[in-house]
């Protein structure tokens, strides 16, 4: 798979799908051509059990934005992998709202810290993470 502009795939549902790769059969390429540091958030795919290596290489067909610059764009997952509970920071609203993804995937209680940022950009999302059954609690963070 690989992200372009407008018509071809977004560059903001590639983090949820990369977390949906973590529990496919096989080898999946991912190939971001739209943003040089949209695959930083795998590192907390990684703590979890997902097996990901980043390369600097273009691994797909697109016309890569980056050149022969040295940005980490392109992912090979390789899967099923069973997703393990931790402590996780919300980097982002997108990284974010794909590590929140992967919390409920995983096996145990995963604690994820700076939810603030997915509230800010999906509107009523405990309502919604509870329709599909999720068990989520909010507790104060210490300041």
């Amino acid at each position: 798979m690989e992200t372009d502009v407008h018509p071809g795939f977004q560059t903001d549902w590639q983090q949820p799908l990369v977390v949906a790769l973590t529990q496919a059969s096989g080898l999946s390429i991912v190939h971001e051509t739209v943003y040089e540091n949209r695959l930083g958030f795998t590192d907390a795919l990684v703590s979890m059990g997902a097996h990901i290596q980043l390369y600097r290489d273009c691994l797909g067909g697109t016309p890569c934005r980056f050149g022969q610059r040295n940005f980490r764009h392109s992912a090979v997952i390789s899967g099923p992998a069973k997703l393990h509970a931790a402590d996780l920071v919300i980097p982002d609203l997108r990284g974010g709202f794909s590590h929140l993804i992967a919390a409920l995937a995983a096996e145990g209680t995963s604690r994820v810290y700076g939810v603030d940022l997915i509230d800010r950009g999906y509107s009523d999302f405990d309502t919604k993470l509870a329709a599909l059954g999720a068990q989520a609690e909010r507790v104060a963070e210490a300041a």
